[in-house]
């Protein structure tokens, strides 16, 4: 797996996540998945993504955009 699909896999789980513990625990958990949103936003326009330099620290495959 590339470090491009590990990215969306990531950001698709703690979207996931965060999105129920706001139905079940807090609202608040709805910031942690604005952050993520716009971290991906700003990854789309900058190329600057924390979590692809973590994995490509690890040693995972480089993909297209990473």
């Amino acid at each position: 797996m590339s470090i491009d699909r590990m990215v969306m896999a990531f950001a698709g789980s703690f979207i996931l996540i965060s999105l129920a513990l706001a139905h079940w625990h807090s609202p608040n958990w709805l910031w942690f998945t604005a952050f993520v949103g716009a971290n991906l936003l700003q990854a789309s326009f900058s190329g600057f993504c924390p979590m692809a330099i973590i994995l490509k620290k690890l040693g995972v495959k480089s993909g297209c955009a990473f």
